[in-house]
């Protein structure tokens, strides 16, 4: 079964935790033969939203975050159970 584990951190922590430590995590997943993807993402204020209403493009800024934690990135694993 696939699960998509997200990462969510507070805008000011998230470059407080070291890139080794996720490093380390996607690793160890991956070690086991767990991990099939895994990516940082730019924070919200880089982010464009995309969409295609009645044959028409519009690209627009955001979206923003309505709370104090953003979403920070992702580990896609495919594991036998959710333990």
């Amino acid at each position: 079964m696939k699960y998509l584990c997200l990462v969510y951190l507070a805008d000011d922590k998230l470059h407080a935790v070291p890139d080794r430590e996720c490093m380390n995590c996607g690793d160890d997943m991956r070690k086991e033969g767990l991990l099939l993807a895994a990516e940082p993402l730019f924070p919200v204020d880089t982010a464009k939203t995309v969409r295609i209403r009645g044959g028409r493009l519009s690209i627009t800024d955001g979206p923003f975050a309505e709370t104090k934690k953003q979403l920070a990135g992702f580990y896609l694993i495919d594991a036998k159970n959710h333990d």
